[in-house]
Parts: structure tokens; C-alpha cells; sequence
């Protein structure tokens, strides 16, 4: 127990009883697999430390989900759609960047949790038709850059990736596979500015190195259940993570 407590690293049992659970849950998000669900992981991890910290401790672990993810999706992404994403969401982490200390985590999580409800209300009083056009390609930049932010502040970019790539219908390994490349460059981005920050040091990267052996089994999970779920069955169980992400991020906004 001495040794153990000599190691520079998260030693409260609150802690490792809300990350366990949030590092598999990103890893299931990760995949494609229950997207959006991802997006509540820093929450969950700030009931027992704060939120920078937290977003701190899951980098190195988003980056490992991120390698085993892209091993196994990676020819199936959307390269055209990952075109337009990509640039915007790495202006979007240089604008998180920016505002930082600026703009509190409760102000941002507030605001991407009523997006994300207003876009699912906007689906279900107003269903698509089968003929009705793909969202425009500007709406996608401006959706792009909200995710590269949100995911820069809390590791919450997948409610306005959603929004935009949800409604083009790609079959499920195609938008799991899109989703893996977008948000792999996207945390790459993250690891300078983090520094800059002040928010990489050896506590939280000890800590993350504790927790990594988690890092890819809801990974490979996820990656299972994808290639095996009905496309109409995980679509419902998609939009069924966005409501339940959303709702948390506005009431942990607005508490």
C-alpha cells in the first residue's frame, strides 16, 4: 500500500469508481457504437475532479482509442465528407484554444446540451423525407468548428458532429469509420495547446497510464457490435445517446 501511495497519481476509490465506467463509454462512442454517449465522460469524471483535469486524464486515452479504432475503420471513412470536417474542426480546437479561460466548462456544456436538444426536436417534429436534400456543406464547416471547440473544452464534439453527419444516413461502419479519423486529428491537435495550458503534467499522465488497459476494450466492443447492428437499430440507439447527452450537458450547465 506504501508503494502505491508513493506513485504520483489519483488515489481516492470516488475516482477510479466514475472513470472506469467513463473511459469504457468513451471507448464504445469511440467505435461509433452508442454516439454520443462519449460526450458524457468528462462529466462524469468531474463528479470527483474538476473538468480541465479530467479532460486532462483522458487525452493519452482518447489517443489510444483513437490508434485502435483507426486500425480497424480506417478504409472505411468518408474521405470527401472528411474533407470539409477536418479543417473546421481544427480551427475549432485553435478557437477553444483562444477561449479557454474565457468561457467557463458549465457555459459550454449548457450550450451544446440545448443545440443538441433543439437539433433532435428539429428530427422528430420535423422528419425528413426520403427525398429531402443532404444538409448544405456550409452548415457542416460551421458544425465542424462547434465540435473541434467542444471537443477541445470538455471532449464533447460528438453532439454537433452528430447533428451534421447523423441525418446523411452512411451506413454505420462508414460513419464510424469518419467519426474515428475526425476526432484521431482532432485529439492529435489537442497535445500542444493541453501543455500550454498548463494541464499535462505527471499526476493526471500517471493517472491516465493507470487507467489505459481500459482504454481499447470498449473499443473493440463497440467495433463488434457495429458490424452486427441493424442500420435502423443503431441510428434509434444514436439519437437515443444524443437526447441523453444532451439533457445531462444542459442540466450540468445549468446547476
Amino acid at each position: 500500500m506504501t508503494a502505491w501511495n508513493a506513485w504520483p497519481l489519483i488515489h481516492d476509490a470516488a475516482f477510479y469508481a466514475v472513470a472506469v465506467p467513463a473511459v469504457l463509454m468513451m471507448g464504445l462512442s469511440k467505435s461509433g457504437f452508442l454516439g454520443g454517449f462519449g460526450s458524457l465522460a468528462v462529466p462524469l469524471m468531474a463528479l470527483a475532479i474538476p473538468v480541465p483535469q479530467a479532460a486532462a486524464i483522458m487525452l493519452p486515452l482518447l489517443l489510444v482509442m483513437d490508434a485502435t479504432g483507426l486500425q480497424q475503420l480506417w478504409r472505411h471513412c468518408d474521405r470527401d465528407l472528411l474533407r470539409l470536417l477536418l479543417p473546421a474542426g481544427l480551427l475549432g480546437t485553435v478557437v477553444g484554444t483562444l477561449l479557454f479561460g474565457v468561457l467557463s466548462t458549465a457555459t459550454v456544456a449548457a450550450v451544446v446540451g440545448a443545440l443538441t436538444l433543439l437539433f433532435l426536436a428539429q428530427r422528430l417534429l420535423f422528419p425528413p423525407r426520403a427525398d429531402s436534400p443532404a444538409p448544405g456543406r456550409p452548415l457542416g464547416f460551421v458544425l465542424g468548428i462547434a465540435s473541434g471547440f467542444t471537443s477541445f473544452v470538455a471532449h464533447a464534439g460528438s453532439p454537433p458532429f452528430n447533428a451534421y453527419v447523423l441525418p446523411l444516413r452512411l451506413n454505420p461502419m462508414r460513419y464510424a469509420a469518419t467519426a474515428a479519423v475526425f476526432f484521431a486529428a482532432v485529439n492529435l491537435s489537442k497535445w500542444i495547446p493541453y501543455a500550454w495550458l498548463g494541464l499535462i503534467d505527471l499526476r493526471n499522465m500517471t493517472t491516465s497510464l493507470a487507467l489505459m488497459p481500459l482504454a481499447p476494450i470498449g473499443v473493440w466492443l463497440g467495433v463488434w457490435a457495429t458490424k452486427r447492428i441493424d442500420p435502423g437499430w443503431f441510428y434509434r440507439l444514436a439519437y437515443a445517446g444524443m437526447a441523453l447527452t444532451g439533457a445531462k450537458l444542459l442540466y450540468d450547465g445549468l446547476k
